[in-house]
C-alpha cells in the first residue's frame, strides 16, 4: 500500500514502521513489535480492501447514529467524525508514566477547585492572582463556601496531551466541566475489533471496555445517601445538542436513565424523577448541561433545559452533580497557565506532565511580546473550545493577523498565546495511502471516593488535513483507536 514508510513519532518512535524506534521511556520493543504486525497487515491489504474497510467503518458509525452537530451548519445532523483505521500505539511503560502524571494533575485540579471556593489559600499566597479567579466568568459565586459530596469537584476530566519529541509530552488543556468524546473511544475499539480482529490475535491491547463500569462505580461512590444502591441519571439538554449521541450512548452503557430537565422535579429540597410507577428519588446526576442552564431559579431564568430548585437540593447535600457546578473555571486557559505552580502548591511535587509555555496577554510585557511575534504564535481565547476563536499565526494571512492584533489590544485579558508546537504525527490512512497526520490524546480521568481511575488509552484525535494542527471534530478532525500495548507475540 502506498506510503507505508510513514513515520509514527508518537511517544518515542520516530520510525516505527521501519523498526528504527528510539527510546520509549526505556522500552521500545512492544511498540515496534505491534507496528511490525500493522506494517505487515498494511503490506498485505490492497488499496481496494482498505477502501472497503473504511466504507464499512463509516456505515457502522452511521447505522448506530454516531453523528455530531456543528452549530450554524444546516447539514450538521448528517456529519460523521472521520475514523482512521490505523491505530495509534503506546507502550505500557510509557502509559504508566502518563498515568502518574494524570493522577497528579487531576488531584491538583480538585484541590484548587476546593480551595478557591473555600479557604482561598492559593490566592492569599499570591500563587494565582485573586482577580483572575474571582472575576472569572467561570467562577460560580453560588458555590463559594460549599463542598460537594466527597470533596470531589471534577469526577470526569479529559486532559488533552500532545507530544513534541522523544521524551516531551505537554498538557495542551484541561477539560474539567463536561468533557466529551469518550463514546468515540469506546466505539473506535469496537469497530477495530469488528473490522480487523486478526490484529488483536498478535498484539495484546489493554482493554478500554471497562470504562462504563468504572464510571458507574465512580458516580455511585459520591452518592449523598451512601446506601449502596444509588439512583443515577444522565441529564441531557436534548436531542438537538451536538453531543446527544454520546449522552444516549453512555446512559445505555451505564444502565441508567437518560433524562431531560422536564423529567425531574424538586420537592422539599430533594430531586425526583418522574416514572410510570411514580416519583423516584435521584441521588446522582451526571449532567451534560452547562452551569448557566442547570437551574432557572439561580442562573439563566429563561432556561428550559434545567430543573427549578436543583441548586437548593444540591446546597442541602441531597443530590450530587457530576461534575460539580463551578468546575468550568479549571477550563480557563489563563488558569491553565498557572498549573505548574498549582500542582506544586498542593502536592509538594514537580509536575510530571508539563504545560505548554504560555504568555498571558493580560500582562503588558507578555502582550507586547505576542504582538511583536504574532505570526509565529498560536493565540487562543481563554474560555474558547472546539478550535473556535483561535489564531495559528504561521498559517494566517496578513489581514487575519492584523484583525487579531486589534482584538488583542482591545481585550488582552481574553487571550493567551503559545508557541507553535511541532506536534507528533501518526500514520493515517488517506486517499493516497498512508501518510503522517498530527494527533493529540485525550485520556479520561475518573475521580471518586475510591480514588482516581483511568482506562489505559483514551481518544486520539487526528488532523485529517495535511499540515493542519487542528484536531477538533468541529474543524474537520477525525479519530482513531488508541492501543496501550501490554504484551506481544514474537
Amino acid at each position: 500500500m502506498a506510503g507505508i514508510d510513514a513515520f509514527d513519532e508518537m511517544f518515542g518512535s520516530s520510525a516505527a514502521y521501519n523498526g528504527g524506534a528510539g527510546p520509549l521511556f526505556g522500552e521500545a520493543t512492544a511498540i515496534n513489535t505491534a507496528y511490525r504486525w500493522i506494517r505487515d497487515w498494511l503490506d498485505n491489504s490492497p488499496a481496494d480492501v482498505m477502501a472497503a474497510r473504511r466504507r464499512q467503518a463509516e456505515l457502522f458509525f452511521r447505522r448506530i447514529g454516531i453523528t455530531f452537530a456543528v452549530y450554524g451548519d444546516p447539514d450538521a445532523a448528517e456529519r460523521l467524525i472521520p475514523f482512521d483505521i490505523v491505530p495509534r500505539i503506546l507502550a505500557r511503560a510509557e502509559w504508566n508514566r502518563l498515568e502518574k502524571g494524570l493522577v497528579q494533575r487531576v488531584n491538583a485540579l480538585n484541590a484548587v477547585l476546593g480551595d478557591v471556593y473555600g479557604n482561598r489559600e492559593i490566592l492569599r499566597a499570591g500563587i494565582v492572582p485573586e482577580d483572575l479567579v474571582l472575576q472569572n466568568p467561570g467562577y460560580c459565586l453560588h458555590m463559594a463556601g460549599r463542598k460537594p459530596p466527597g470533596g470531589i469537584w471534577t469526577h470526569i476530566a479529559g486532559i488533552d496531551l500532545v507530544r513534541t519529541g522523544p521524551d516531551e509530552v505537554f498538557v495542551l488543556e484541561d477539560n474539567a466541566r463536561t468533557p466529551s468524546g469518550v463514546s468515540y473511544m469506546l466505539e473506535n475499539r469496537e469497530v477495530m475489533l469488528k473490522l480487523v480482529p486478526e490484529l488483536f490475535e498478535h498484539v495484546k491491547v489493554a482493554p478500554v471496555e471497562t470504562y462504563p463500569e468504572m464510571l458507574l462505580e465512580t458516580l455511585g461512590s459520591v452518592s449523598p445517601r451512601g446506601d449502596g444502591a444509588p439512583v443515577i441519571v444522565l441529564l441531557t439538554p436534548g436531542r438537538h445538542n451536538s453531543a446527544f449521541y454520546e449522552h444516549s450512548f453512555l446512559a445505555d452503557k451505564l444502565g441508567i436513565e437518560l433524562v431531560e430537565g422536564s423529567d425531574l422535579f424538586v420537592r422539599d429540597d430533594v430531586v425526583y424523577m418522574r416514572t410510570t410507577q411514580g416519583p423516584e428519588r435521584v441521588d446522582v446526576i451526571y449532567r451534560r448541561i452547562d452551569d448557566d442552564f442547570i437551574d432557572p431559579l439561580v442562573f439563566n431564568p429563561a432556561s428550559m433545559l434545567g430543573v427549578p430548585g436543583l441548586m437548593a437540593a444540591y446546597a442541602q447535600g441531597n443530590v450530587t452533580l457530576a461534575n460539580a457546578v463551578g468546575t468550568g473555571i479549571a477550563d480557563d486557559k489563563a488558569i491553565y497557565s498557572y498549573m505548574p505552580e498549582i500542582v506544586k502548591f498542593y502536592t509538594g511535587e514537580e509536575p510530571i506532565l508539563k504545560n505548554v509555555p504560555t504568555w498571558r496577554c493580560r500582562e503588558p510585557e507578555a502582550l507586547g511580546y505576542v504582538l511583536d511575534n504574532l505570526a509565529q504564535l498560536v493565540v487562543k481565547e481563554v474560555d474558547g473550545s472546539g478550535g473556535y476563536g483561535m489564531l495559528i499565526g504561521p498559517h494566517a494571512p496578513a489581514a487575519t493577523l492584523a484583525a487579531f492584533a486589534a482584538k488583542l489590544k482591545a481585550m488582552p485579558e481574553k487571550f493567551i498565546a503559545q508557541p507553535t508546537l511541532a506536534l507528533s504525527t501518526c500514520p493515517t490512512a488517506v486517499d493516497s495511502g498512508i501518510a503522517p497526520r498530527h494527533v493529540d490524546l485525550r485520556p479520561f480521568v475518573l475521580s471518586g471516593r475510591n480514588g482516581v481511575n483511568i482506562v489505559p488509552g483514551g481518544l486520539t484525535r487526528v488532523a485529517m488535513t495535511q499540515g493542519s494542527l487542528v484536531v477538533n471534530s468541529s474543524q474537520g478532525g477525525g479519530t482513531k483507536d488508541t492501543w496501550v500495548v501490554d504484551d506481544w507475540d514474537a
